[in-house]
């Protein structure tokens, strides 16, 4: 259940993050409230997956799974362009996850 709660975690990071560079673009109250109920949320959700995994593995793997989601949004929906090293980049760091997430015990 806690790696459930670990990818909980990290995808609500990544809608916070992306509510985030939406409000950037014009404000909205609304869109404001659910960033930060979003970004309540996920904190919830990486203290319920602490509970059972380690935080040397539980924190990079919650930022990793916003940063690379993040950027996935960000292209999908913000015309962000990839270069070789960005993809190179992603590629590192869900290597990176997928080799911290295997010594969980």
């Amino acid at each position: 259940m806690a790696w459930i709660y670990l990818l909980i975690a990290g995808g609500l990071e990544v809608a916070w993050a992306a509510g985030l560079k939406r409000l950037g673009l014009g404000f909205s109250w609304g869109l404001g409230a659910l960033t930060l109920l979003a970004m309540a949320f996920s904190l919830i959700a990486l203290y319920a997956a602490m509970a059972k995994l380690p935080l040397g593995i539980a924190y990079p793997i919650w930022t990793g799974i916003g940063s690379v989601g993040s950027v996935l949004v960000s292209v999908a929906f913000f015309h962000q362009s990839l270069s070789f090293a960005s993809i190179a980049g992603l590629t590192l760091l869900i290597a990176g996850m997928l080799l911290l997430g295997s010594d969980a015990h």
